[in-house]
């Protein structure tokens, strides 16, 4: 008798083990569904407010942190939204949070950097644009030390952003965005001769840009050098013509002055 009392304890033990693991499962997987949406919402959330649509975007923002509150992504972007909606107080917050959650995430701190470089505060948002090169997990440094030299470049340190501009493309010489960066800077200090080895240099090893073209006819009109500008023009018209570099150069051609 007592033999079978065991048995039958045991199996119960049994079946309360597998309801136990059963329920662990049910719930794992109830949580992966809600972090899931979230990440779902939050692109979705991403997407409109880079459309303009305000309402919609912080309408699947709000979803996505009531999904997983402890989501970094859905609240660097939700800090983005109330940057948006003219509340630094609400994104700054936001955007502490996303770091206390994720501190190494580069993702985060890039996009806190550049908040912060709009907003003025450009020793901080360089840091943190040169944290984020510097780190192992972020695949793209040469775009952080970009950024970074776009965001002193508008606070008018200009030697450091040329620093910058230079460093992205000693990593990557064919980041069509740092060579415009550091030639137009090189063209607005009046270092014409920089600036055109800047354009020339990149065109002849790399896929030309609306940008890059349009900045050499500017460079080239500034030292009268009619036969380059044409052919500068003659480039961006036959291989970028519904750009909005060749509608300012049409402008450009109408009105000299």
């Amino acid at each position: 008798m007592s033999g079978r009392k065991t048995n039958f304890v045991s199996g119960f033990a049994a079946a309360c083990a597998l309801l136990a693991l059963s329920g662990c499962a049910s719930h794992k997987e109830a949580e992966k569904k809600q972090a899931d949406a979230s990440t779902y919402n939050t692109q979705l959330g991403i997407s409109y407010l880079r459309q303009g649509d305000i309402p919609l975007a912080k309408d699947k923002l709000d979803r996505a942190l009531q999904q997983n509150p402890e989501n970094p992504q859905v609240h660097s972007a939700r800090a983005m939204l109330f940057d948006r909606m003219g509340e630094p107080a609400q994104a700054d917050k936001e955007f502490k949070e996303a770091l206390r959650l994720a501190p190494n995430d580069p993702d985060v701190n890039n996009n806190y950097a550049v908040y912060l470089c709009q907003a003025g505060r450009a020793t901080d948002g360089v840091k943190r644009f040169e944290a984020v090169a510097r780190n192992a997990l972020y695949r793209t440094p040469w775009v952080a030390f970009t950024n970074a030299g776009v965001c002193l470049r508008s606070a008018k340190r200009n030697p450091e952003a040329i620093r910058n501009f230079k460093q992205a493309l000693s990593i990557r010489p064919n980041f069509a965005e740092a060579a415009y960066q550091l030639g137009d800077l090189q063209f607005q200090q009046g270092n014409l001769s920089d600036a055109r080895a800047q354009v020339d240099s990149y065109l002849s090893s790399f896929e030309e840009t609306p940008d890059l073209l349009f900045l050499g006819v500017r460079v080239a009109r500034a030292q009268n050098d009619r036969v380059a500008a044409a052919l500068y023009s003659r480039k961006l018209r036959l291989d970028f013509p519904s750009s909005a570099q060749a509608k300012a150069l049409a402008d450009l051609e109408h009105n000299p002055g």
